[in-house]
């Protein structure tokens, strides 16, 4: 087993070495070194004023804990944007009452990568995350704790389409 390994070392530091690969799962290559994130601007039909700011900021927060980017406001090699196109709310289970006894709140963004140095991995996607409660409880009391949550989902998702070309 320890022979494996000694073995393995070599390959594991070309690999790593190379700045295609990372262990933290990006694939960002070696020459792209800066990433701008845009603001992303609410055009849902229902608006939670600080839906745009928290979802831009996460987005922040996991670029940087998790590439060497250096995040810019302009002219960065990689460029994330994008709006948030639906915040709803619908039932989902009826009782025997036809009263919703859970209800879901669905958060769904319009996402635009632009890679300015490997033009070939631009893309526009859309993203859909969503979280149910129950519906006994009001949504002025659960809204903030289900908004991180989505929030949490959609970053992850964005982010591994982005940079980890999962």
């Amino acid at each position: 087993m320890k022979r494996i390994l000694i073995a393995l070392l070599p390959l594991l530091a070309a690999v790593s070495a190379c700045g295609i690969y990372s262990f933290s799962g990006t694939s960002i290559k070696p020459d792209v070194k800066t990433c701008e994130v845009e603001y992303f601007e609410n055009k849902a039909m229902q608006v939670n004023p600080a839906l745009a700011n928290e979802l831009t900021e996460a987005l922040i927060d996991k670029y940087q804990k998790l590439t060497s980017l250096q995040m810019v406001s302009e002219g960065g090699h990689l460029n994330v944007y994008g709006e948030i196109t639906n915040y709803d709310l619908r039932p989902m289970a009826v009782t025997a009452d036809e009263v919703a006894s859970q209800t879901r709140l669905t958060i769904g963004i319009k996402l635009y990568f632009t890679n300015h140095l490997h033009p070939e991995e631009d893309f526009e996607k859309t993203f859909s995350a969503y979280q149910d409660f129950d519906s006994s409880q009001s949504f002025d009391a659960v809204e903030s704790t289900l908004v991180t949550d989505i929030i949490e989902i959609l970053v992850e998702d964005i982010f591994n389409a982005t940079v980890a070309n999962w």
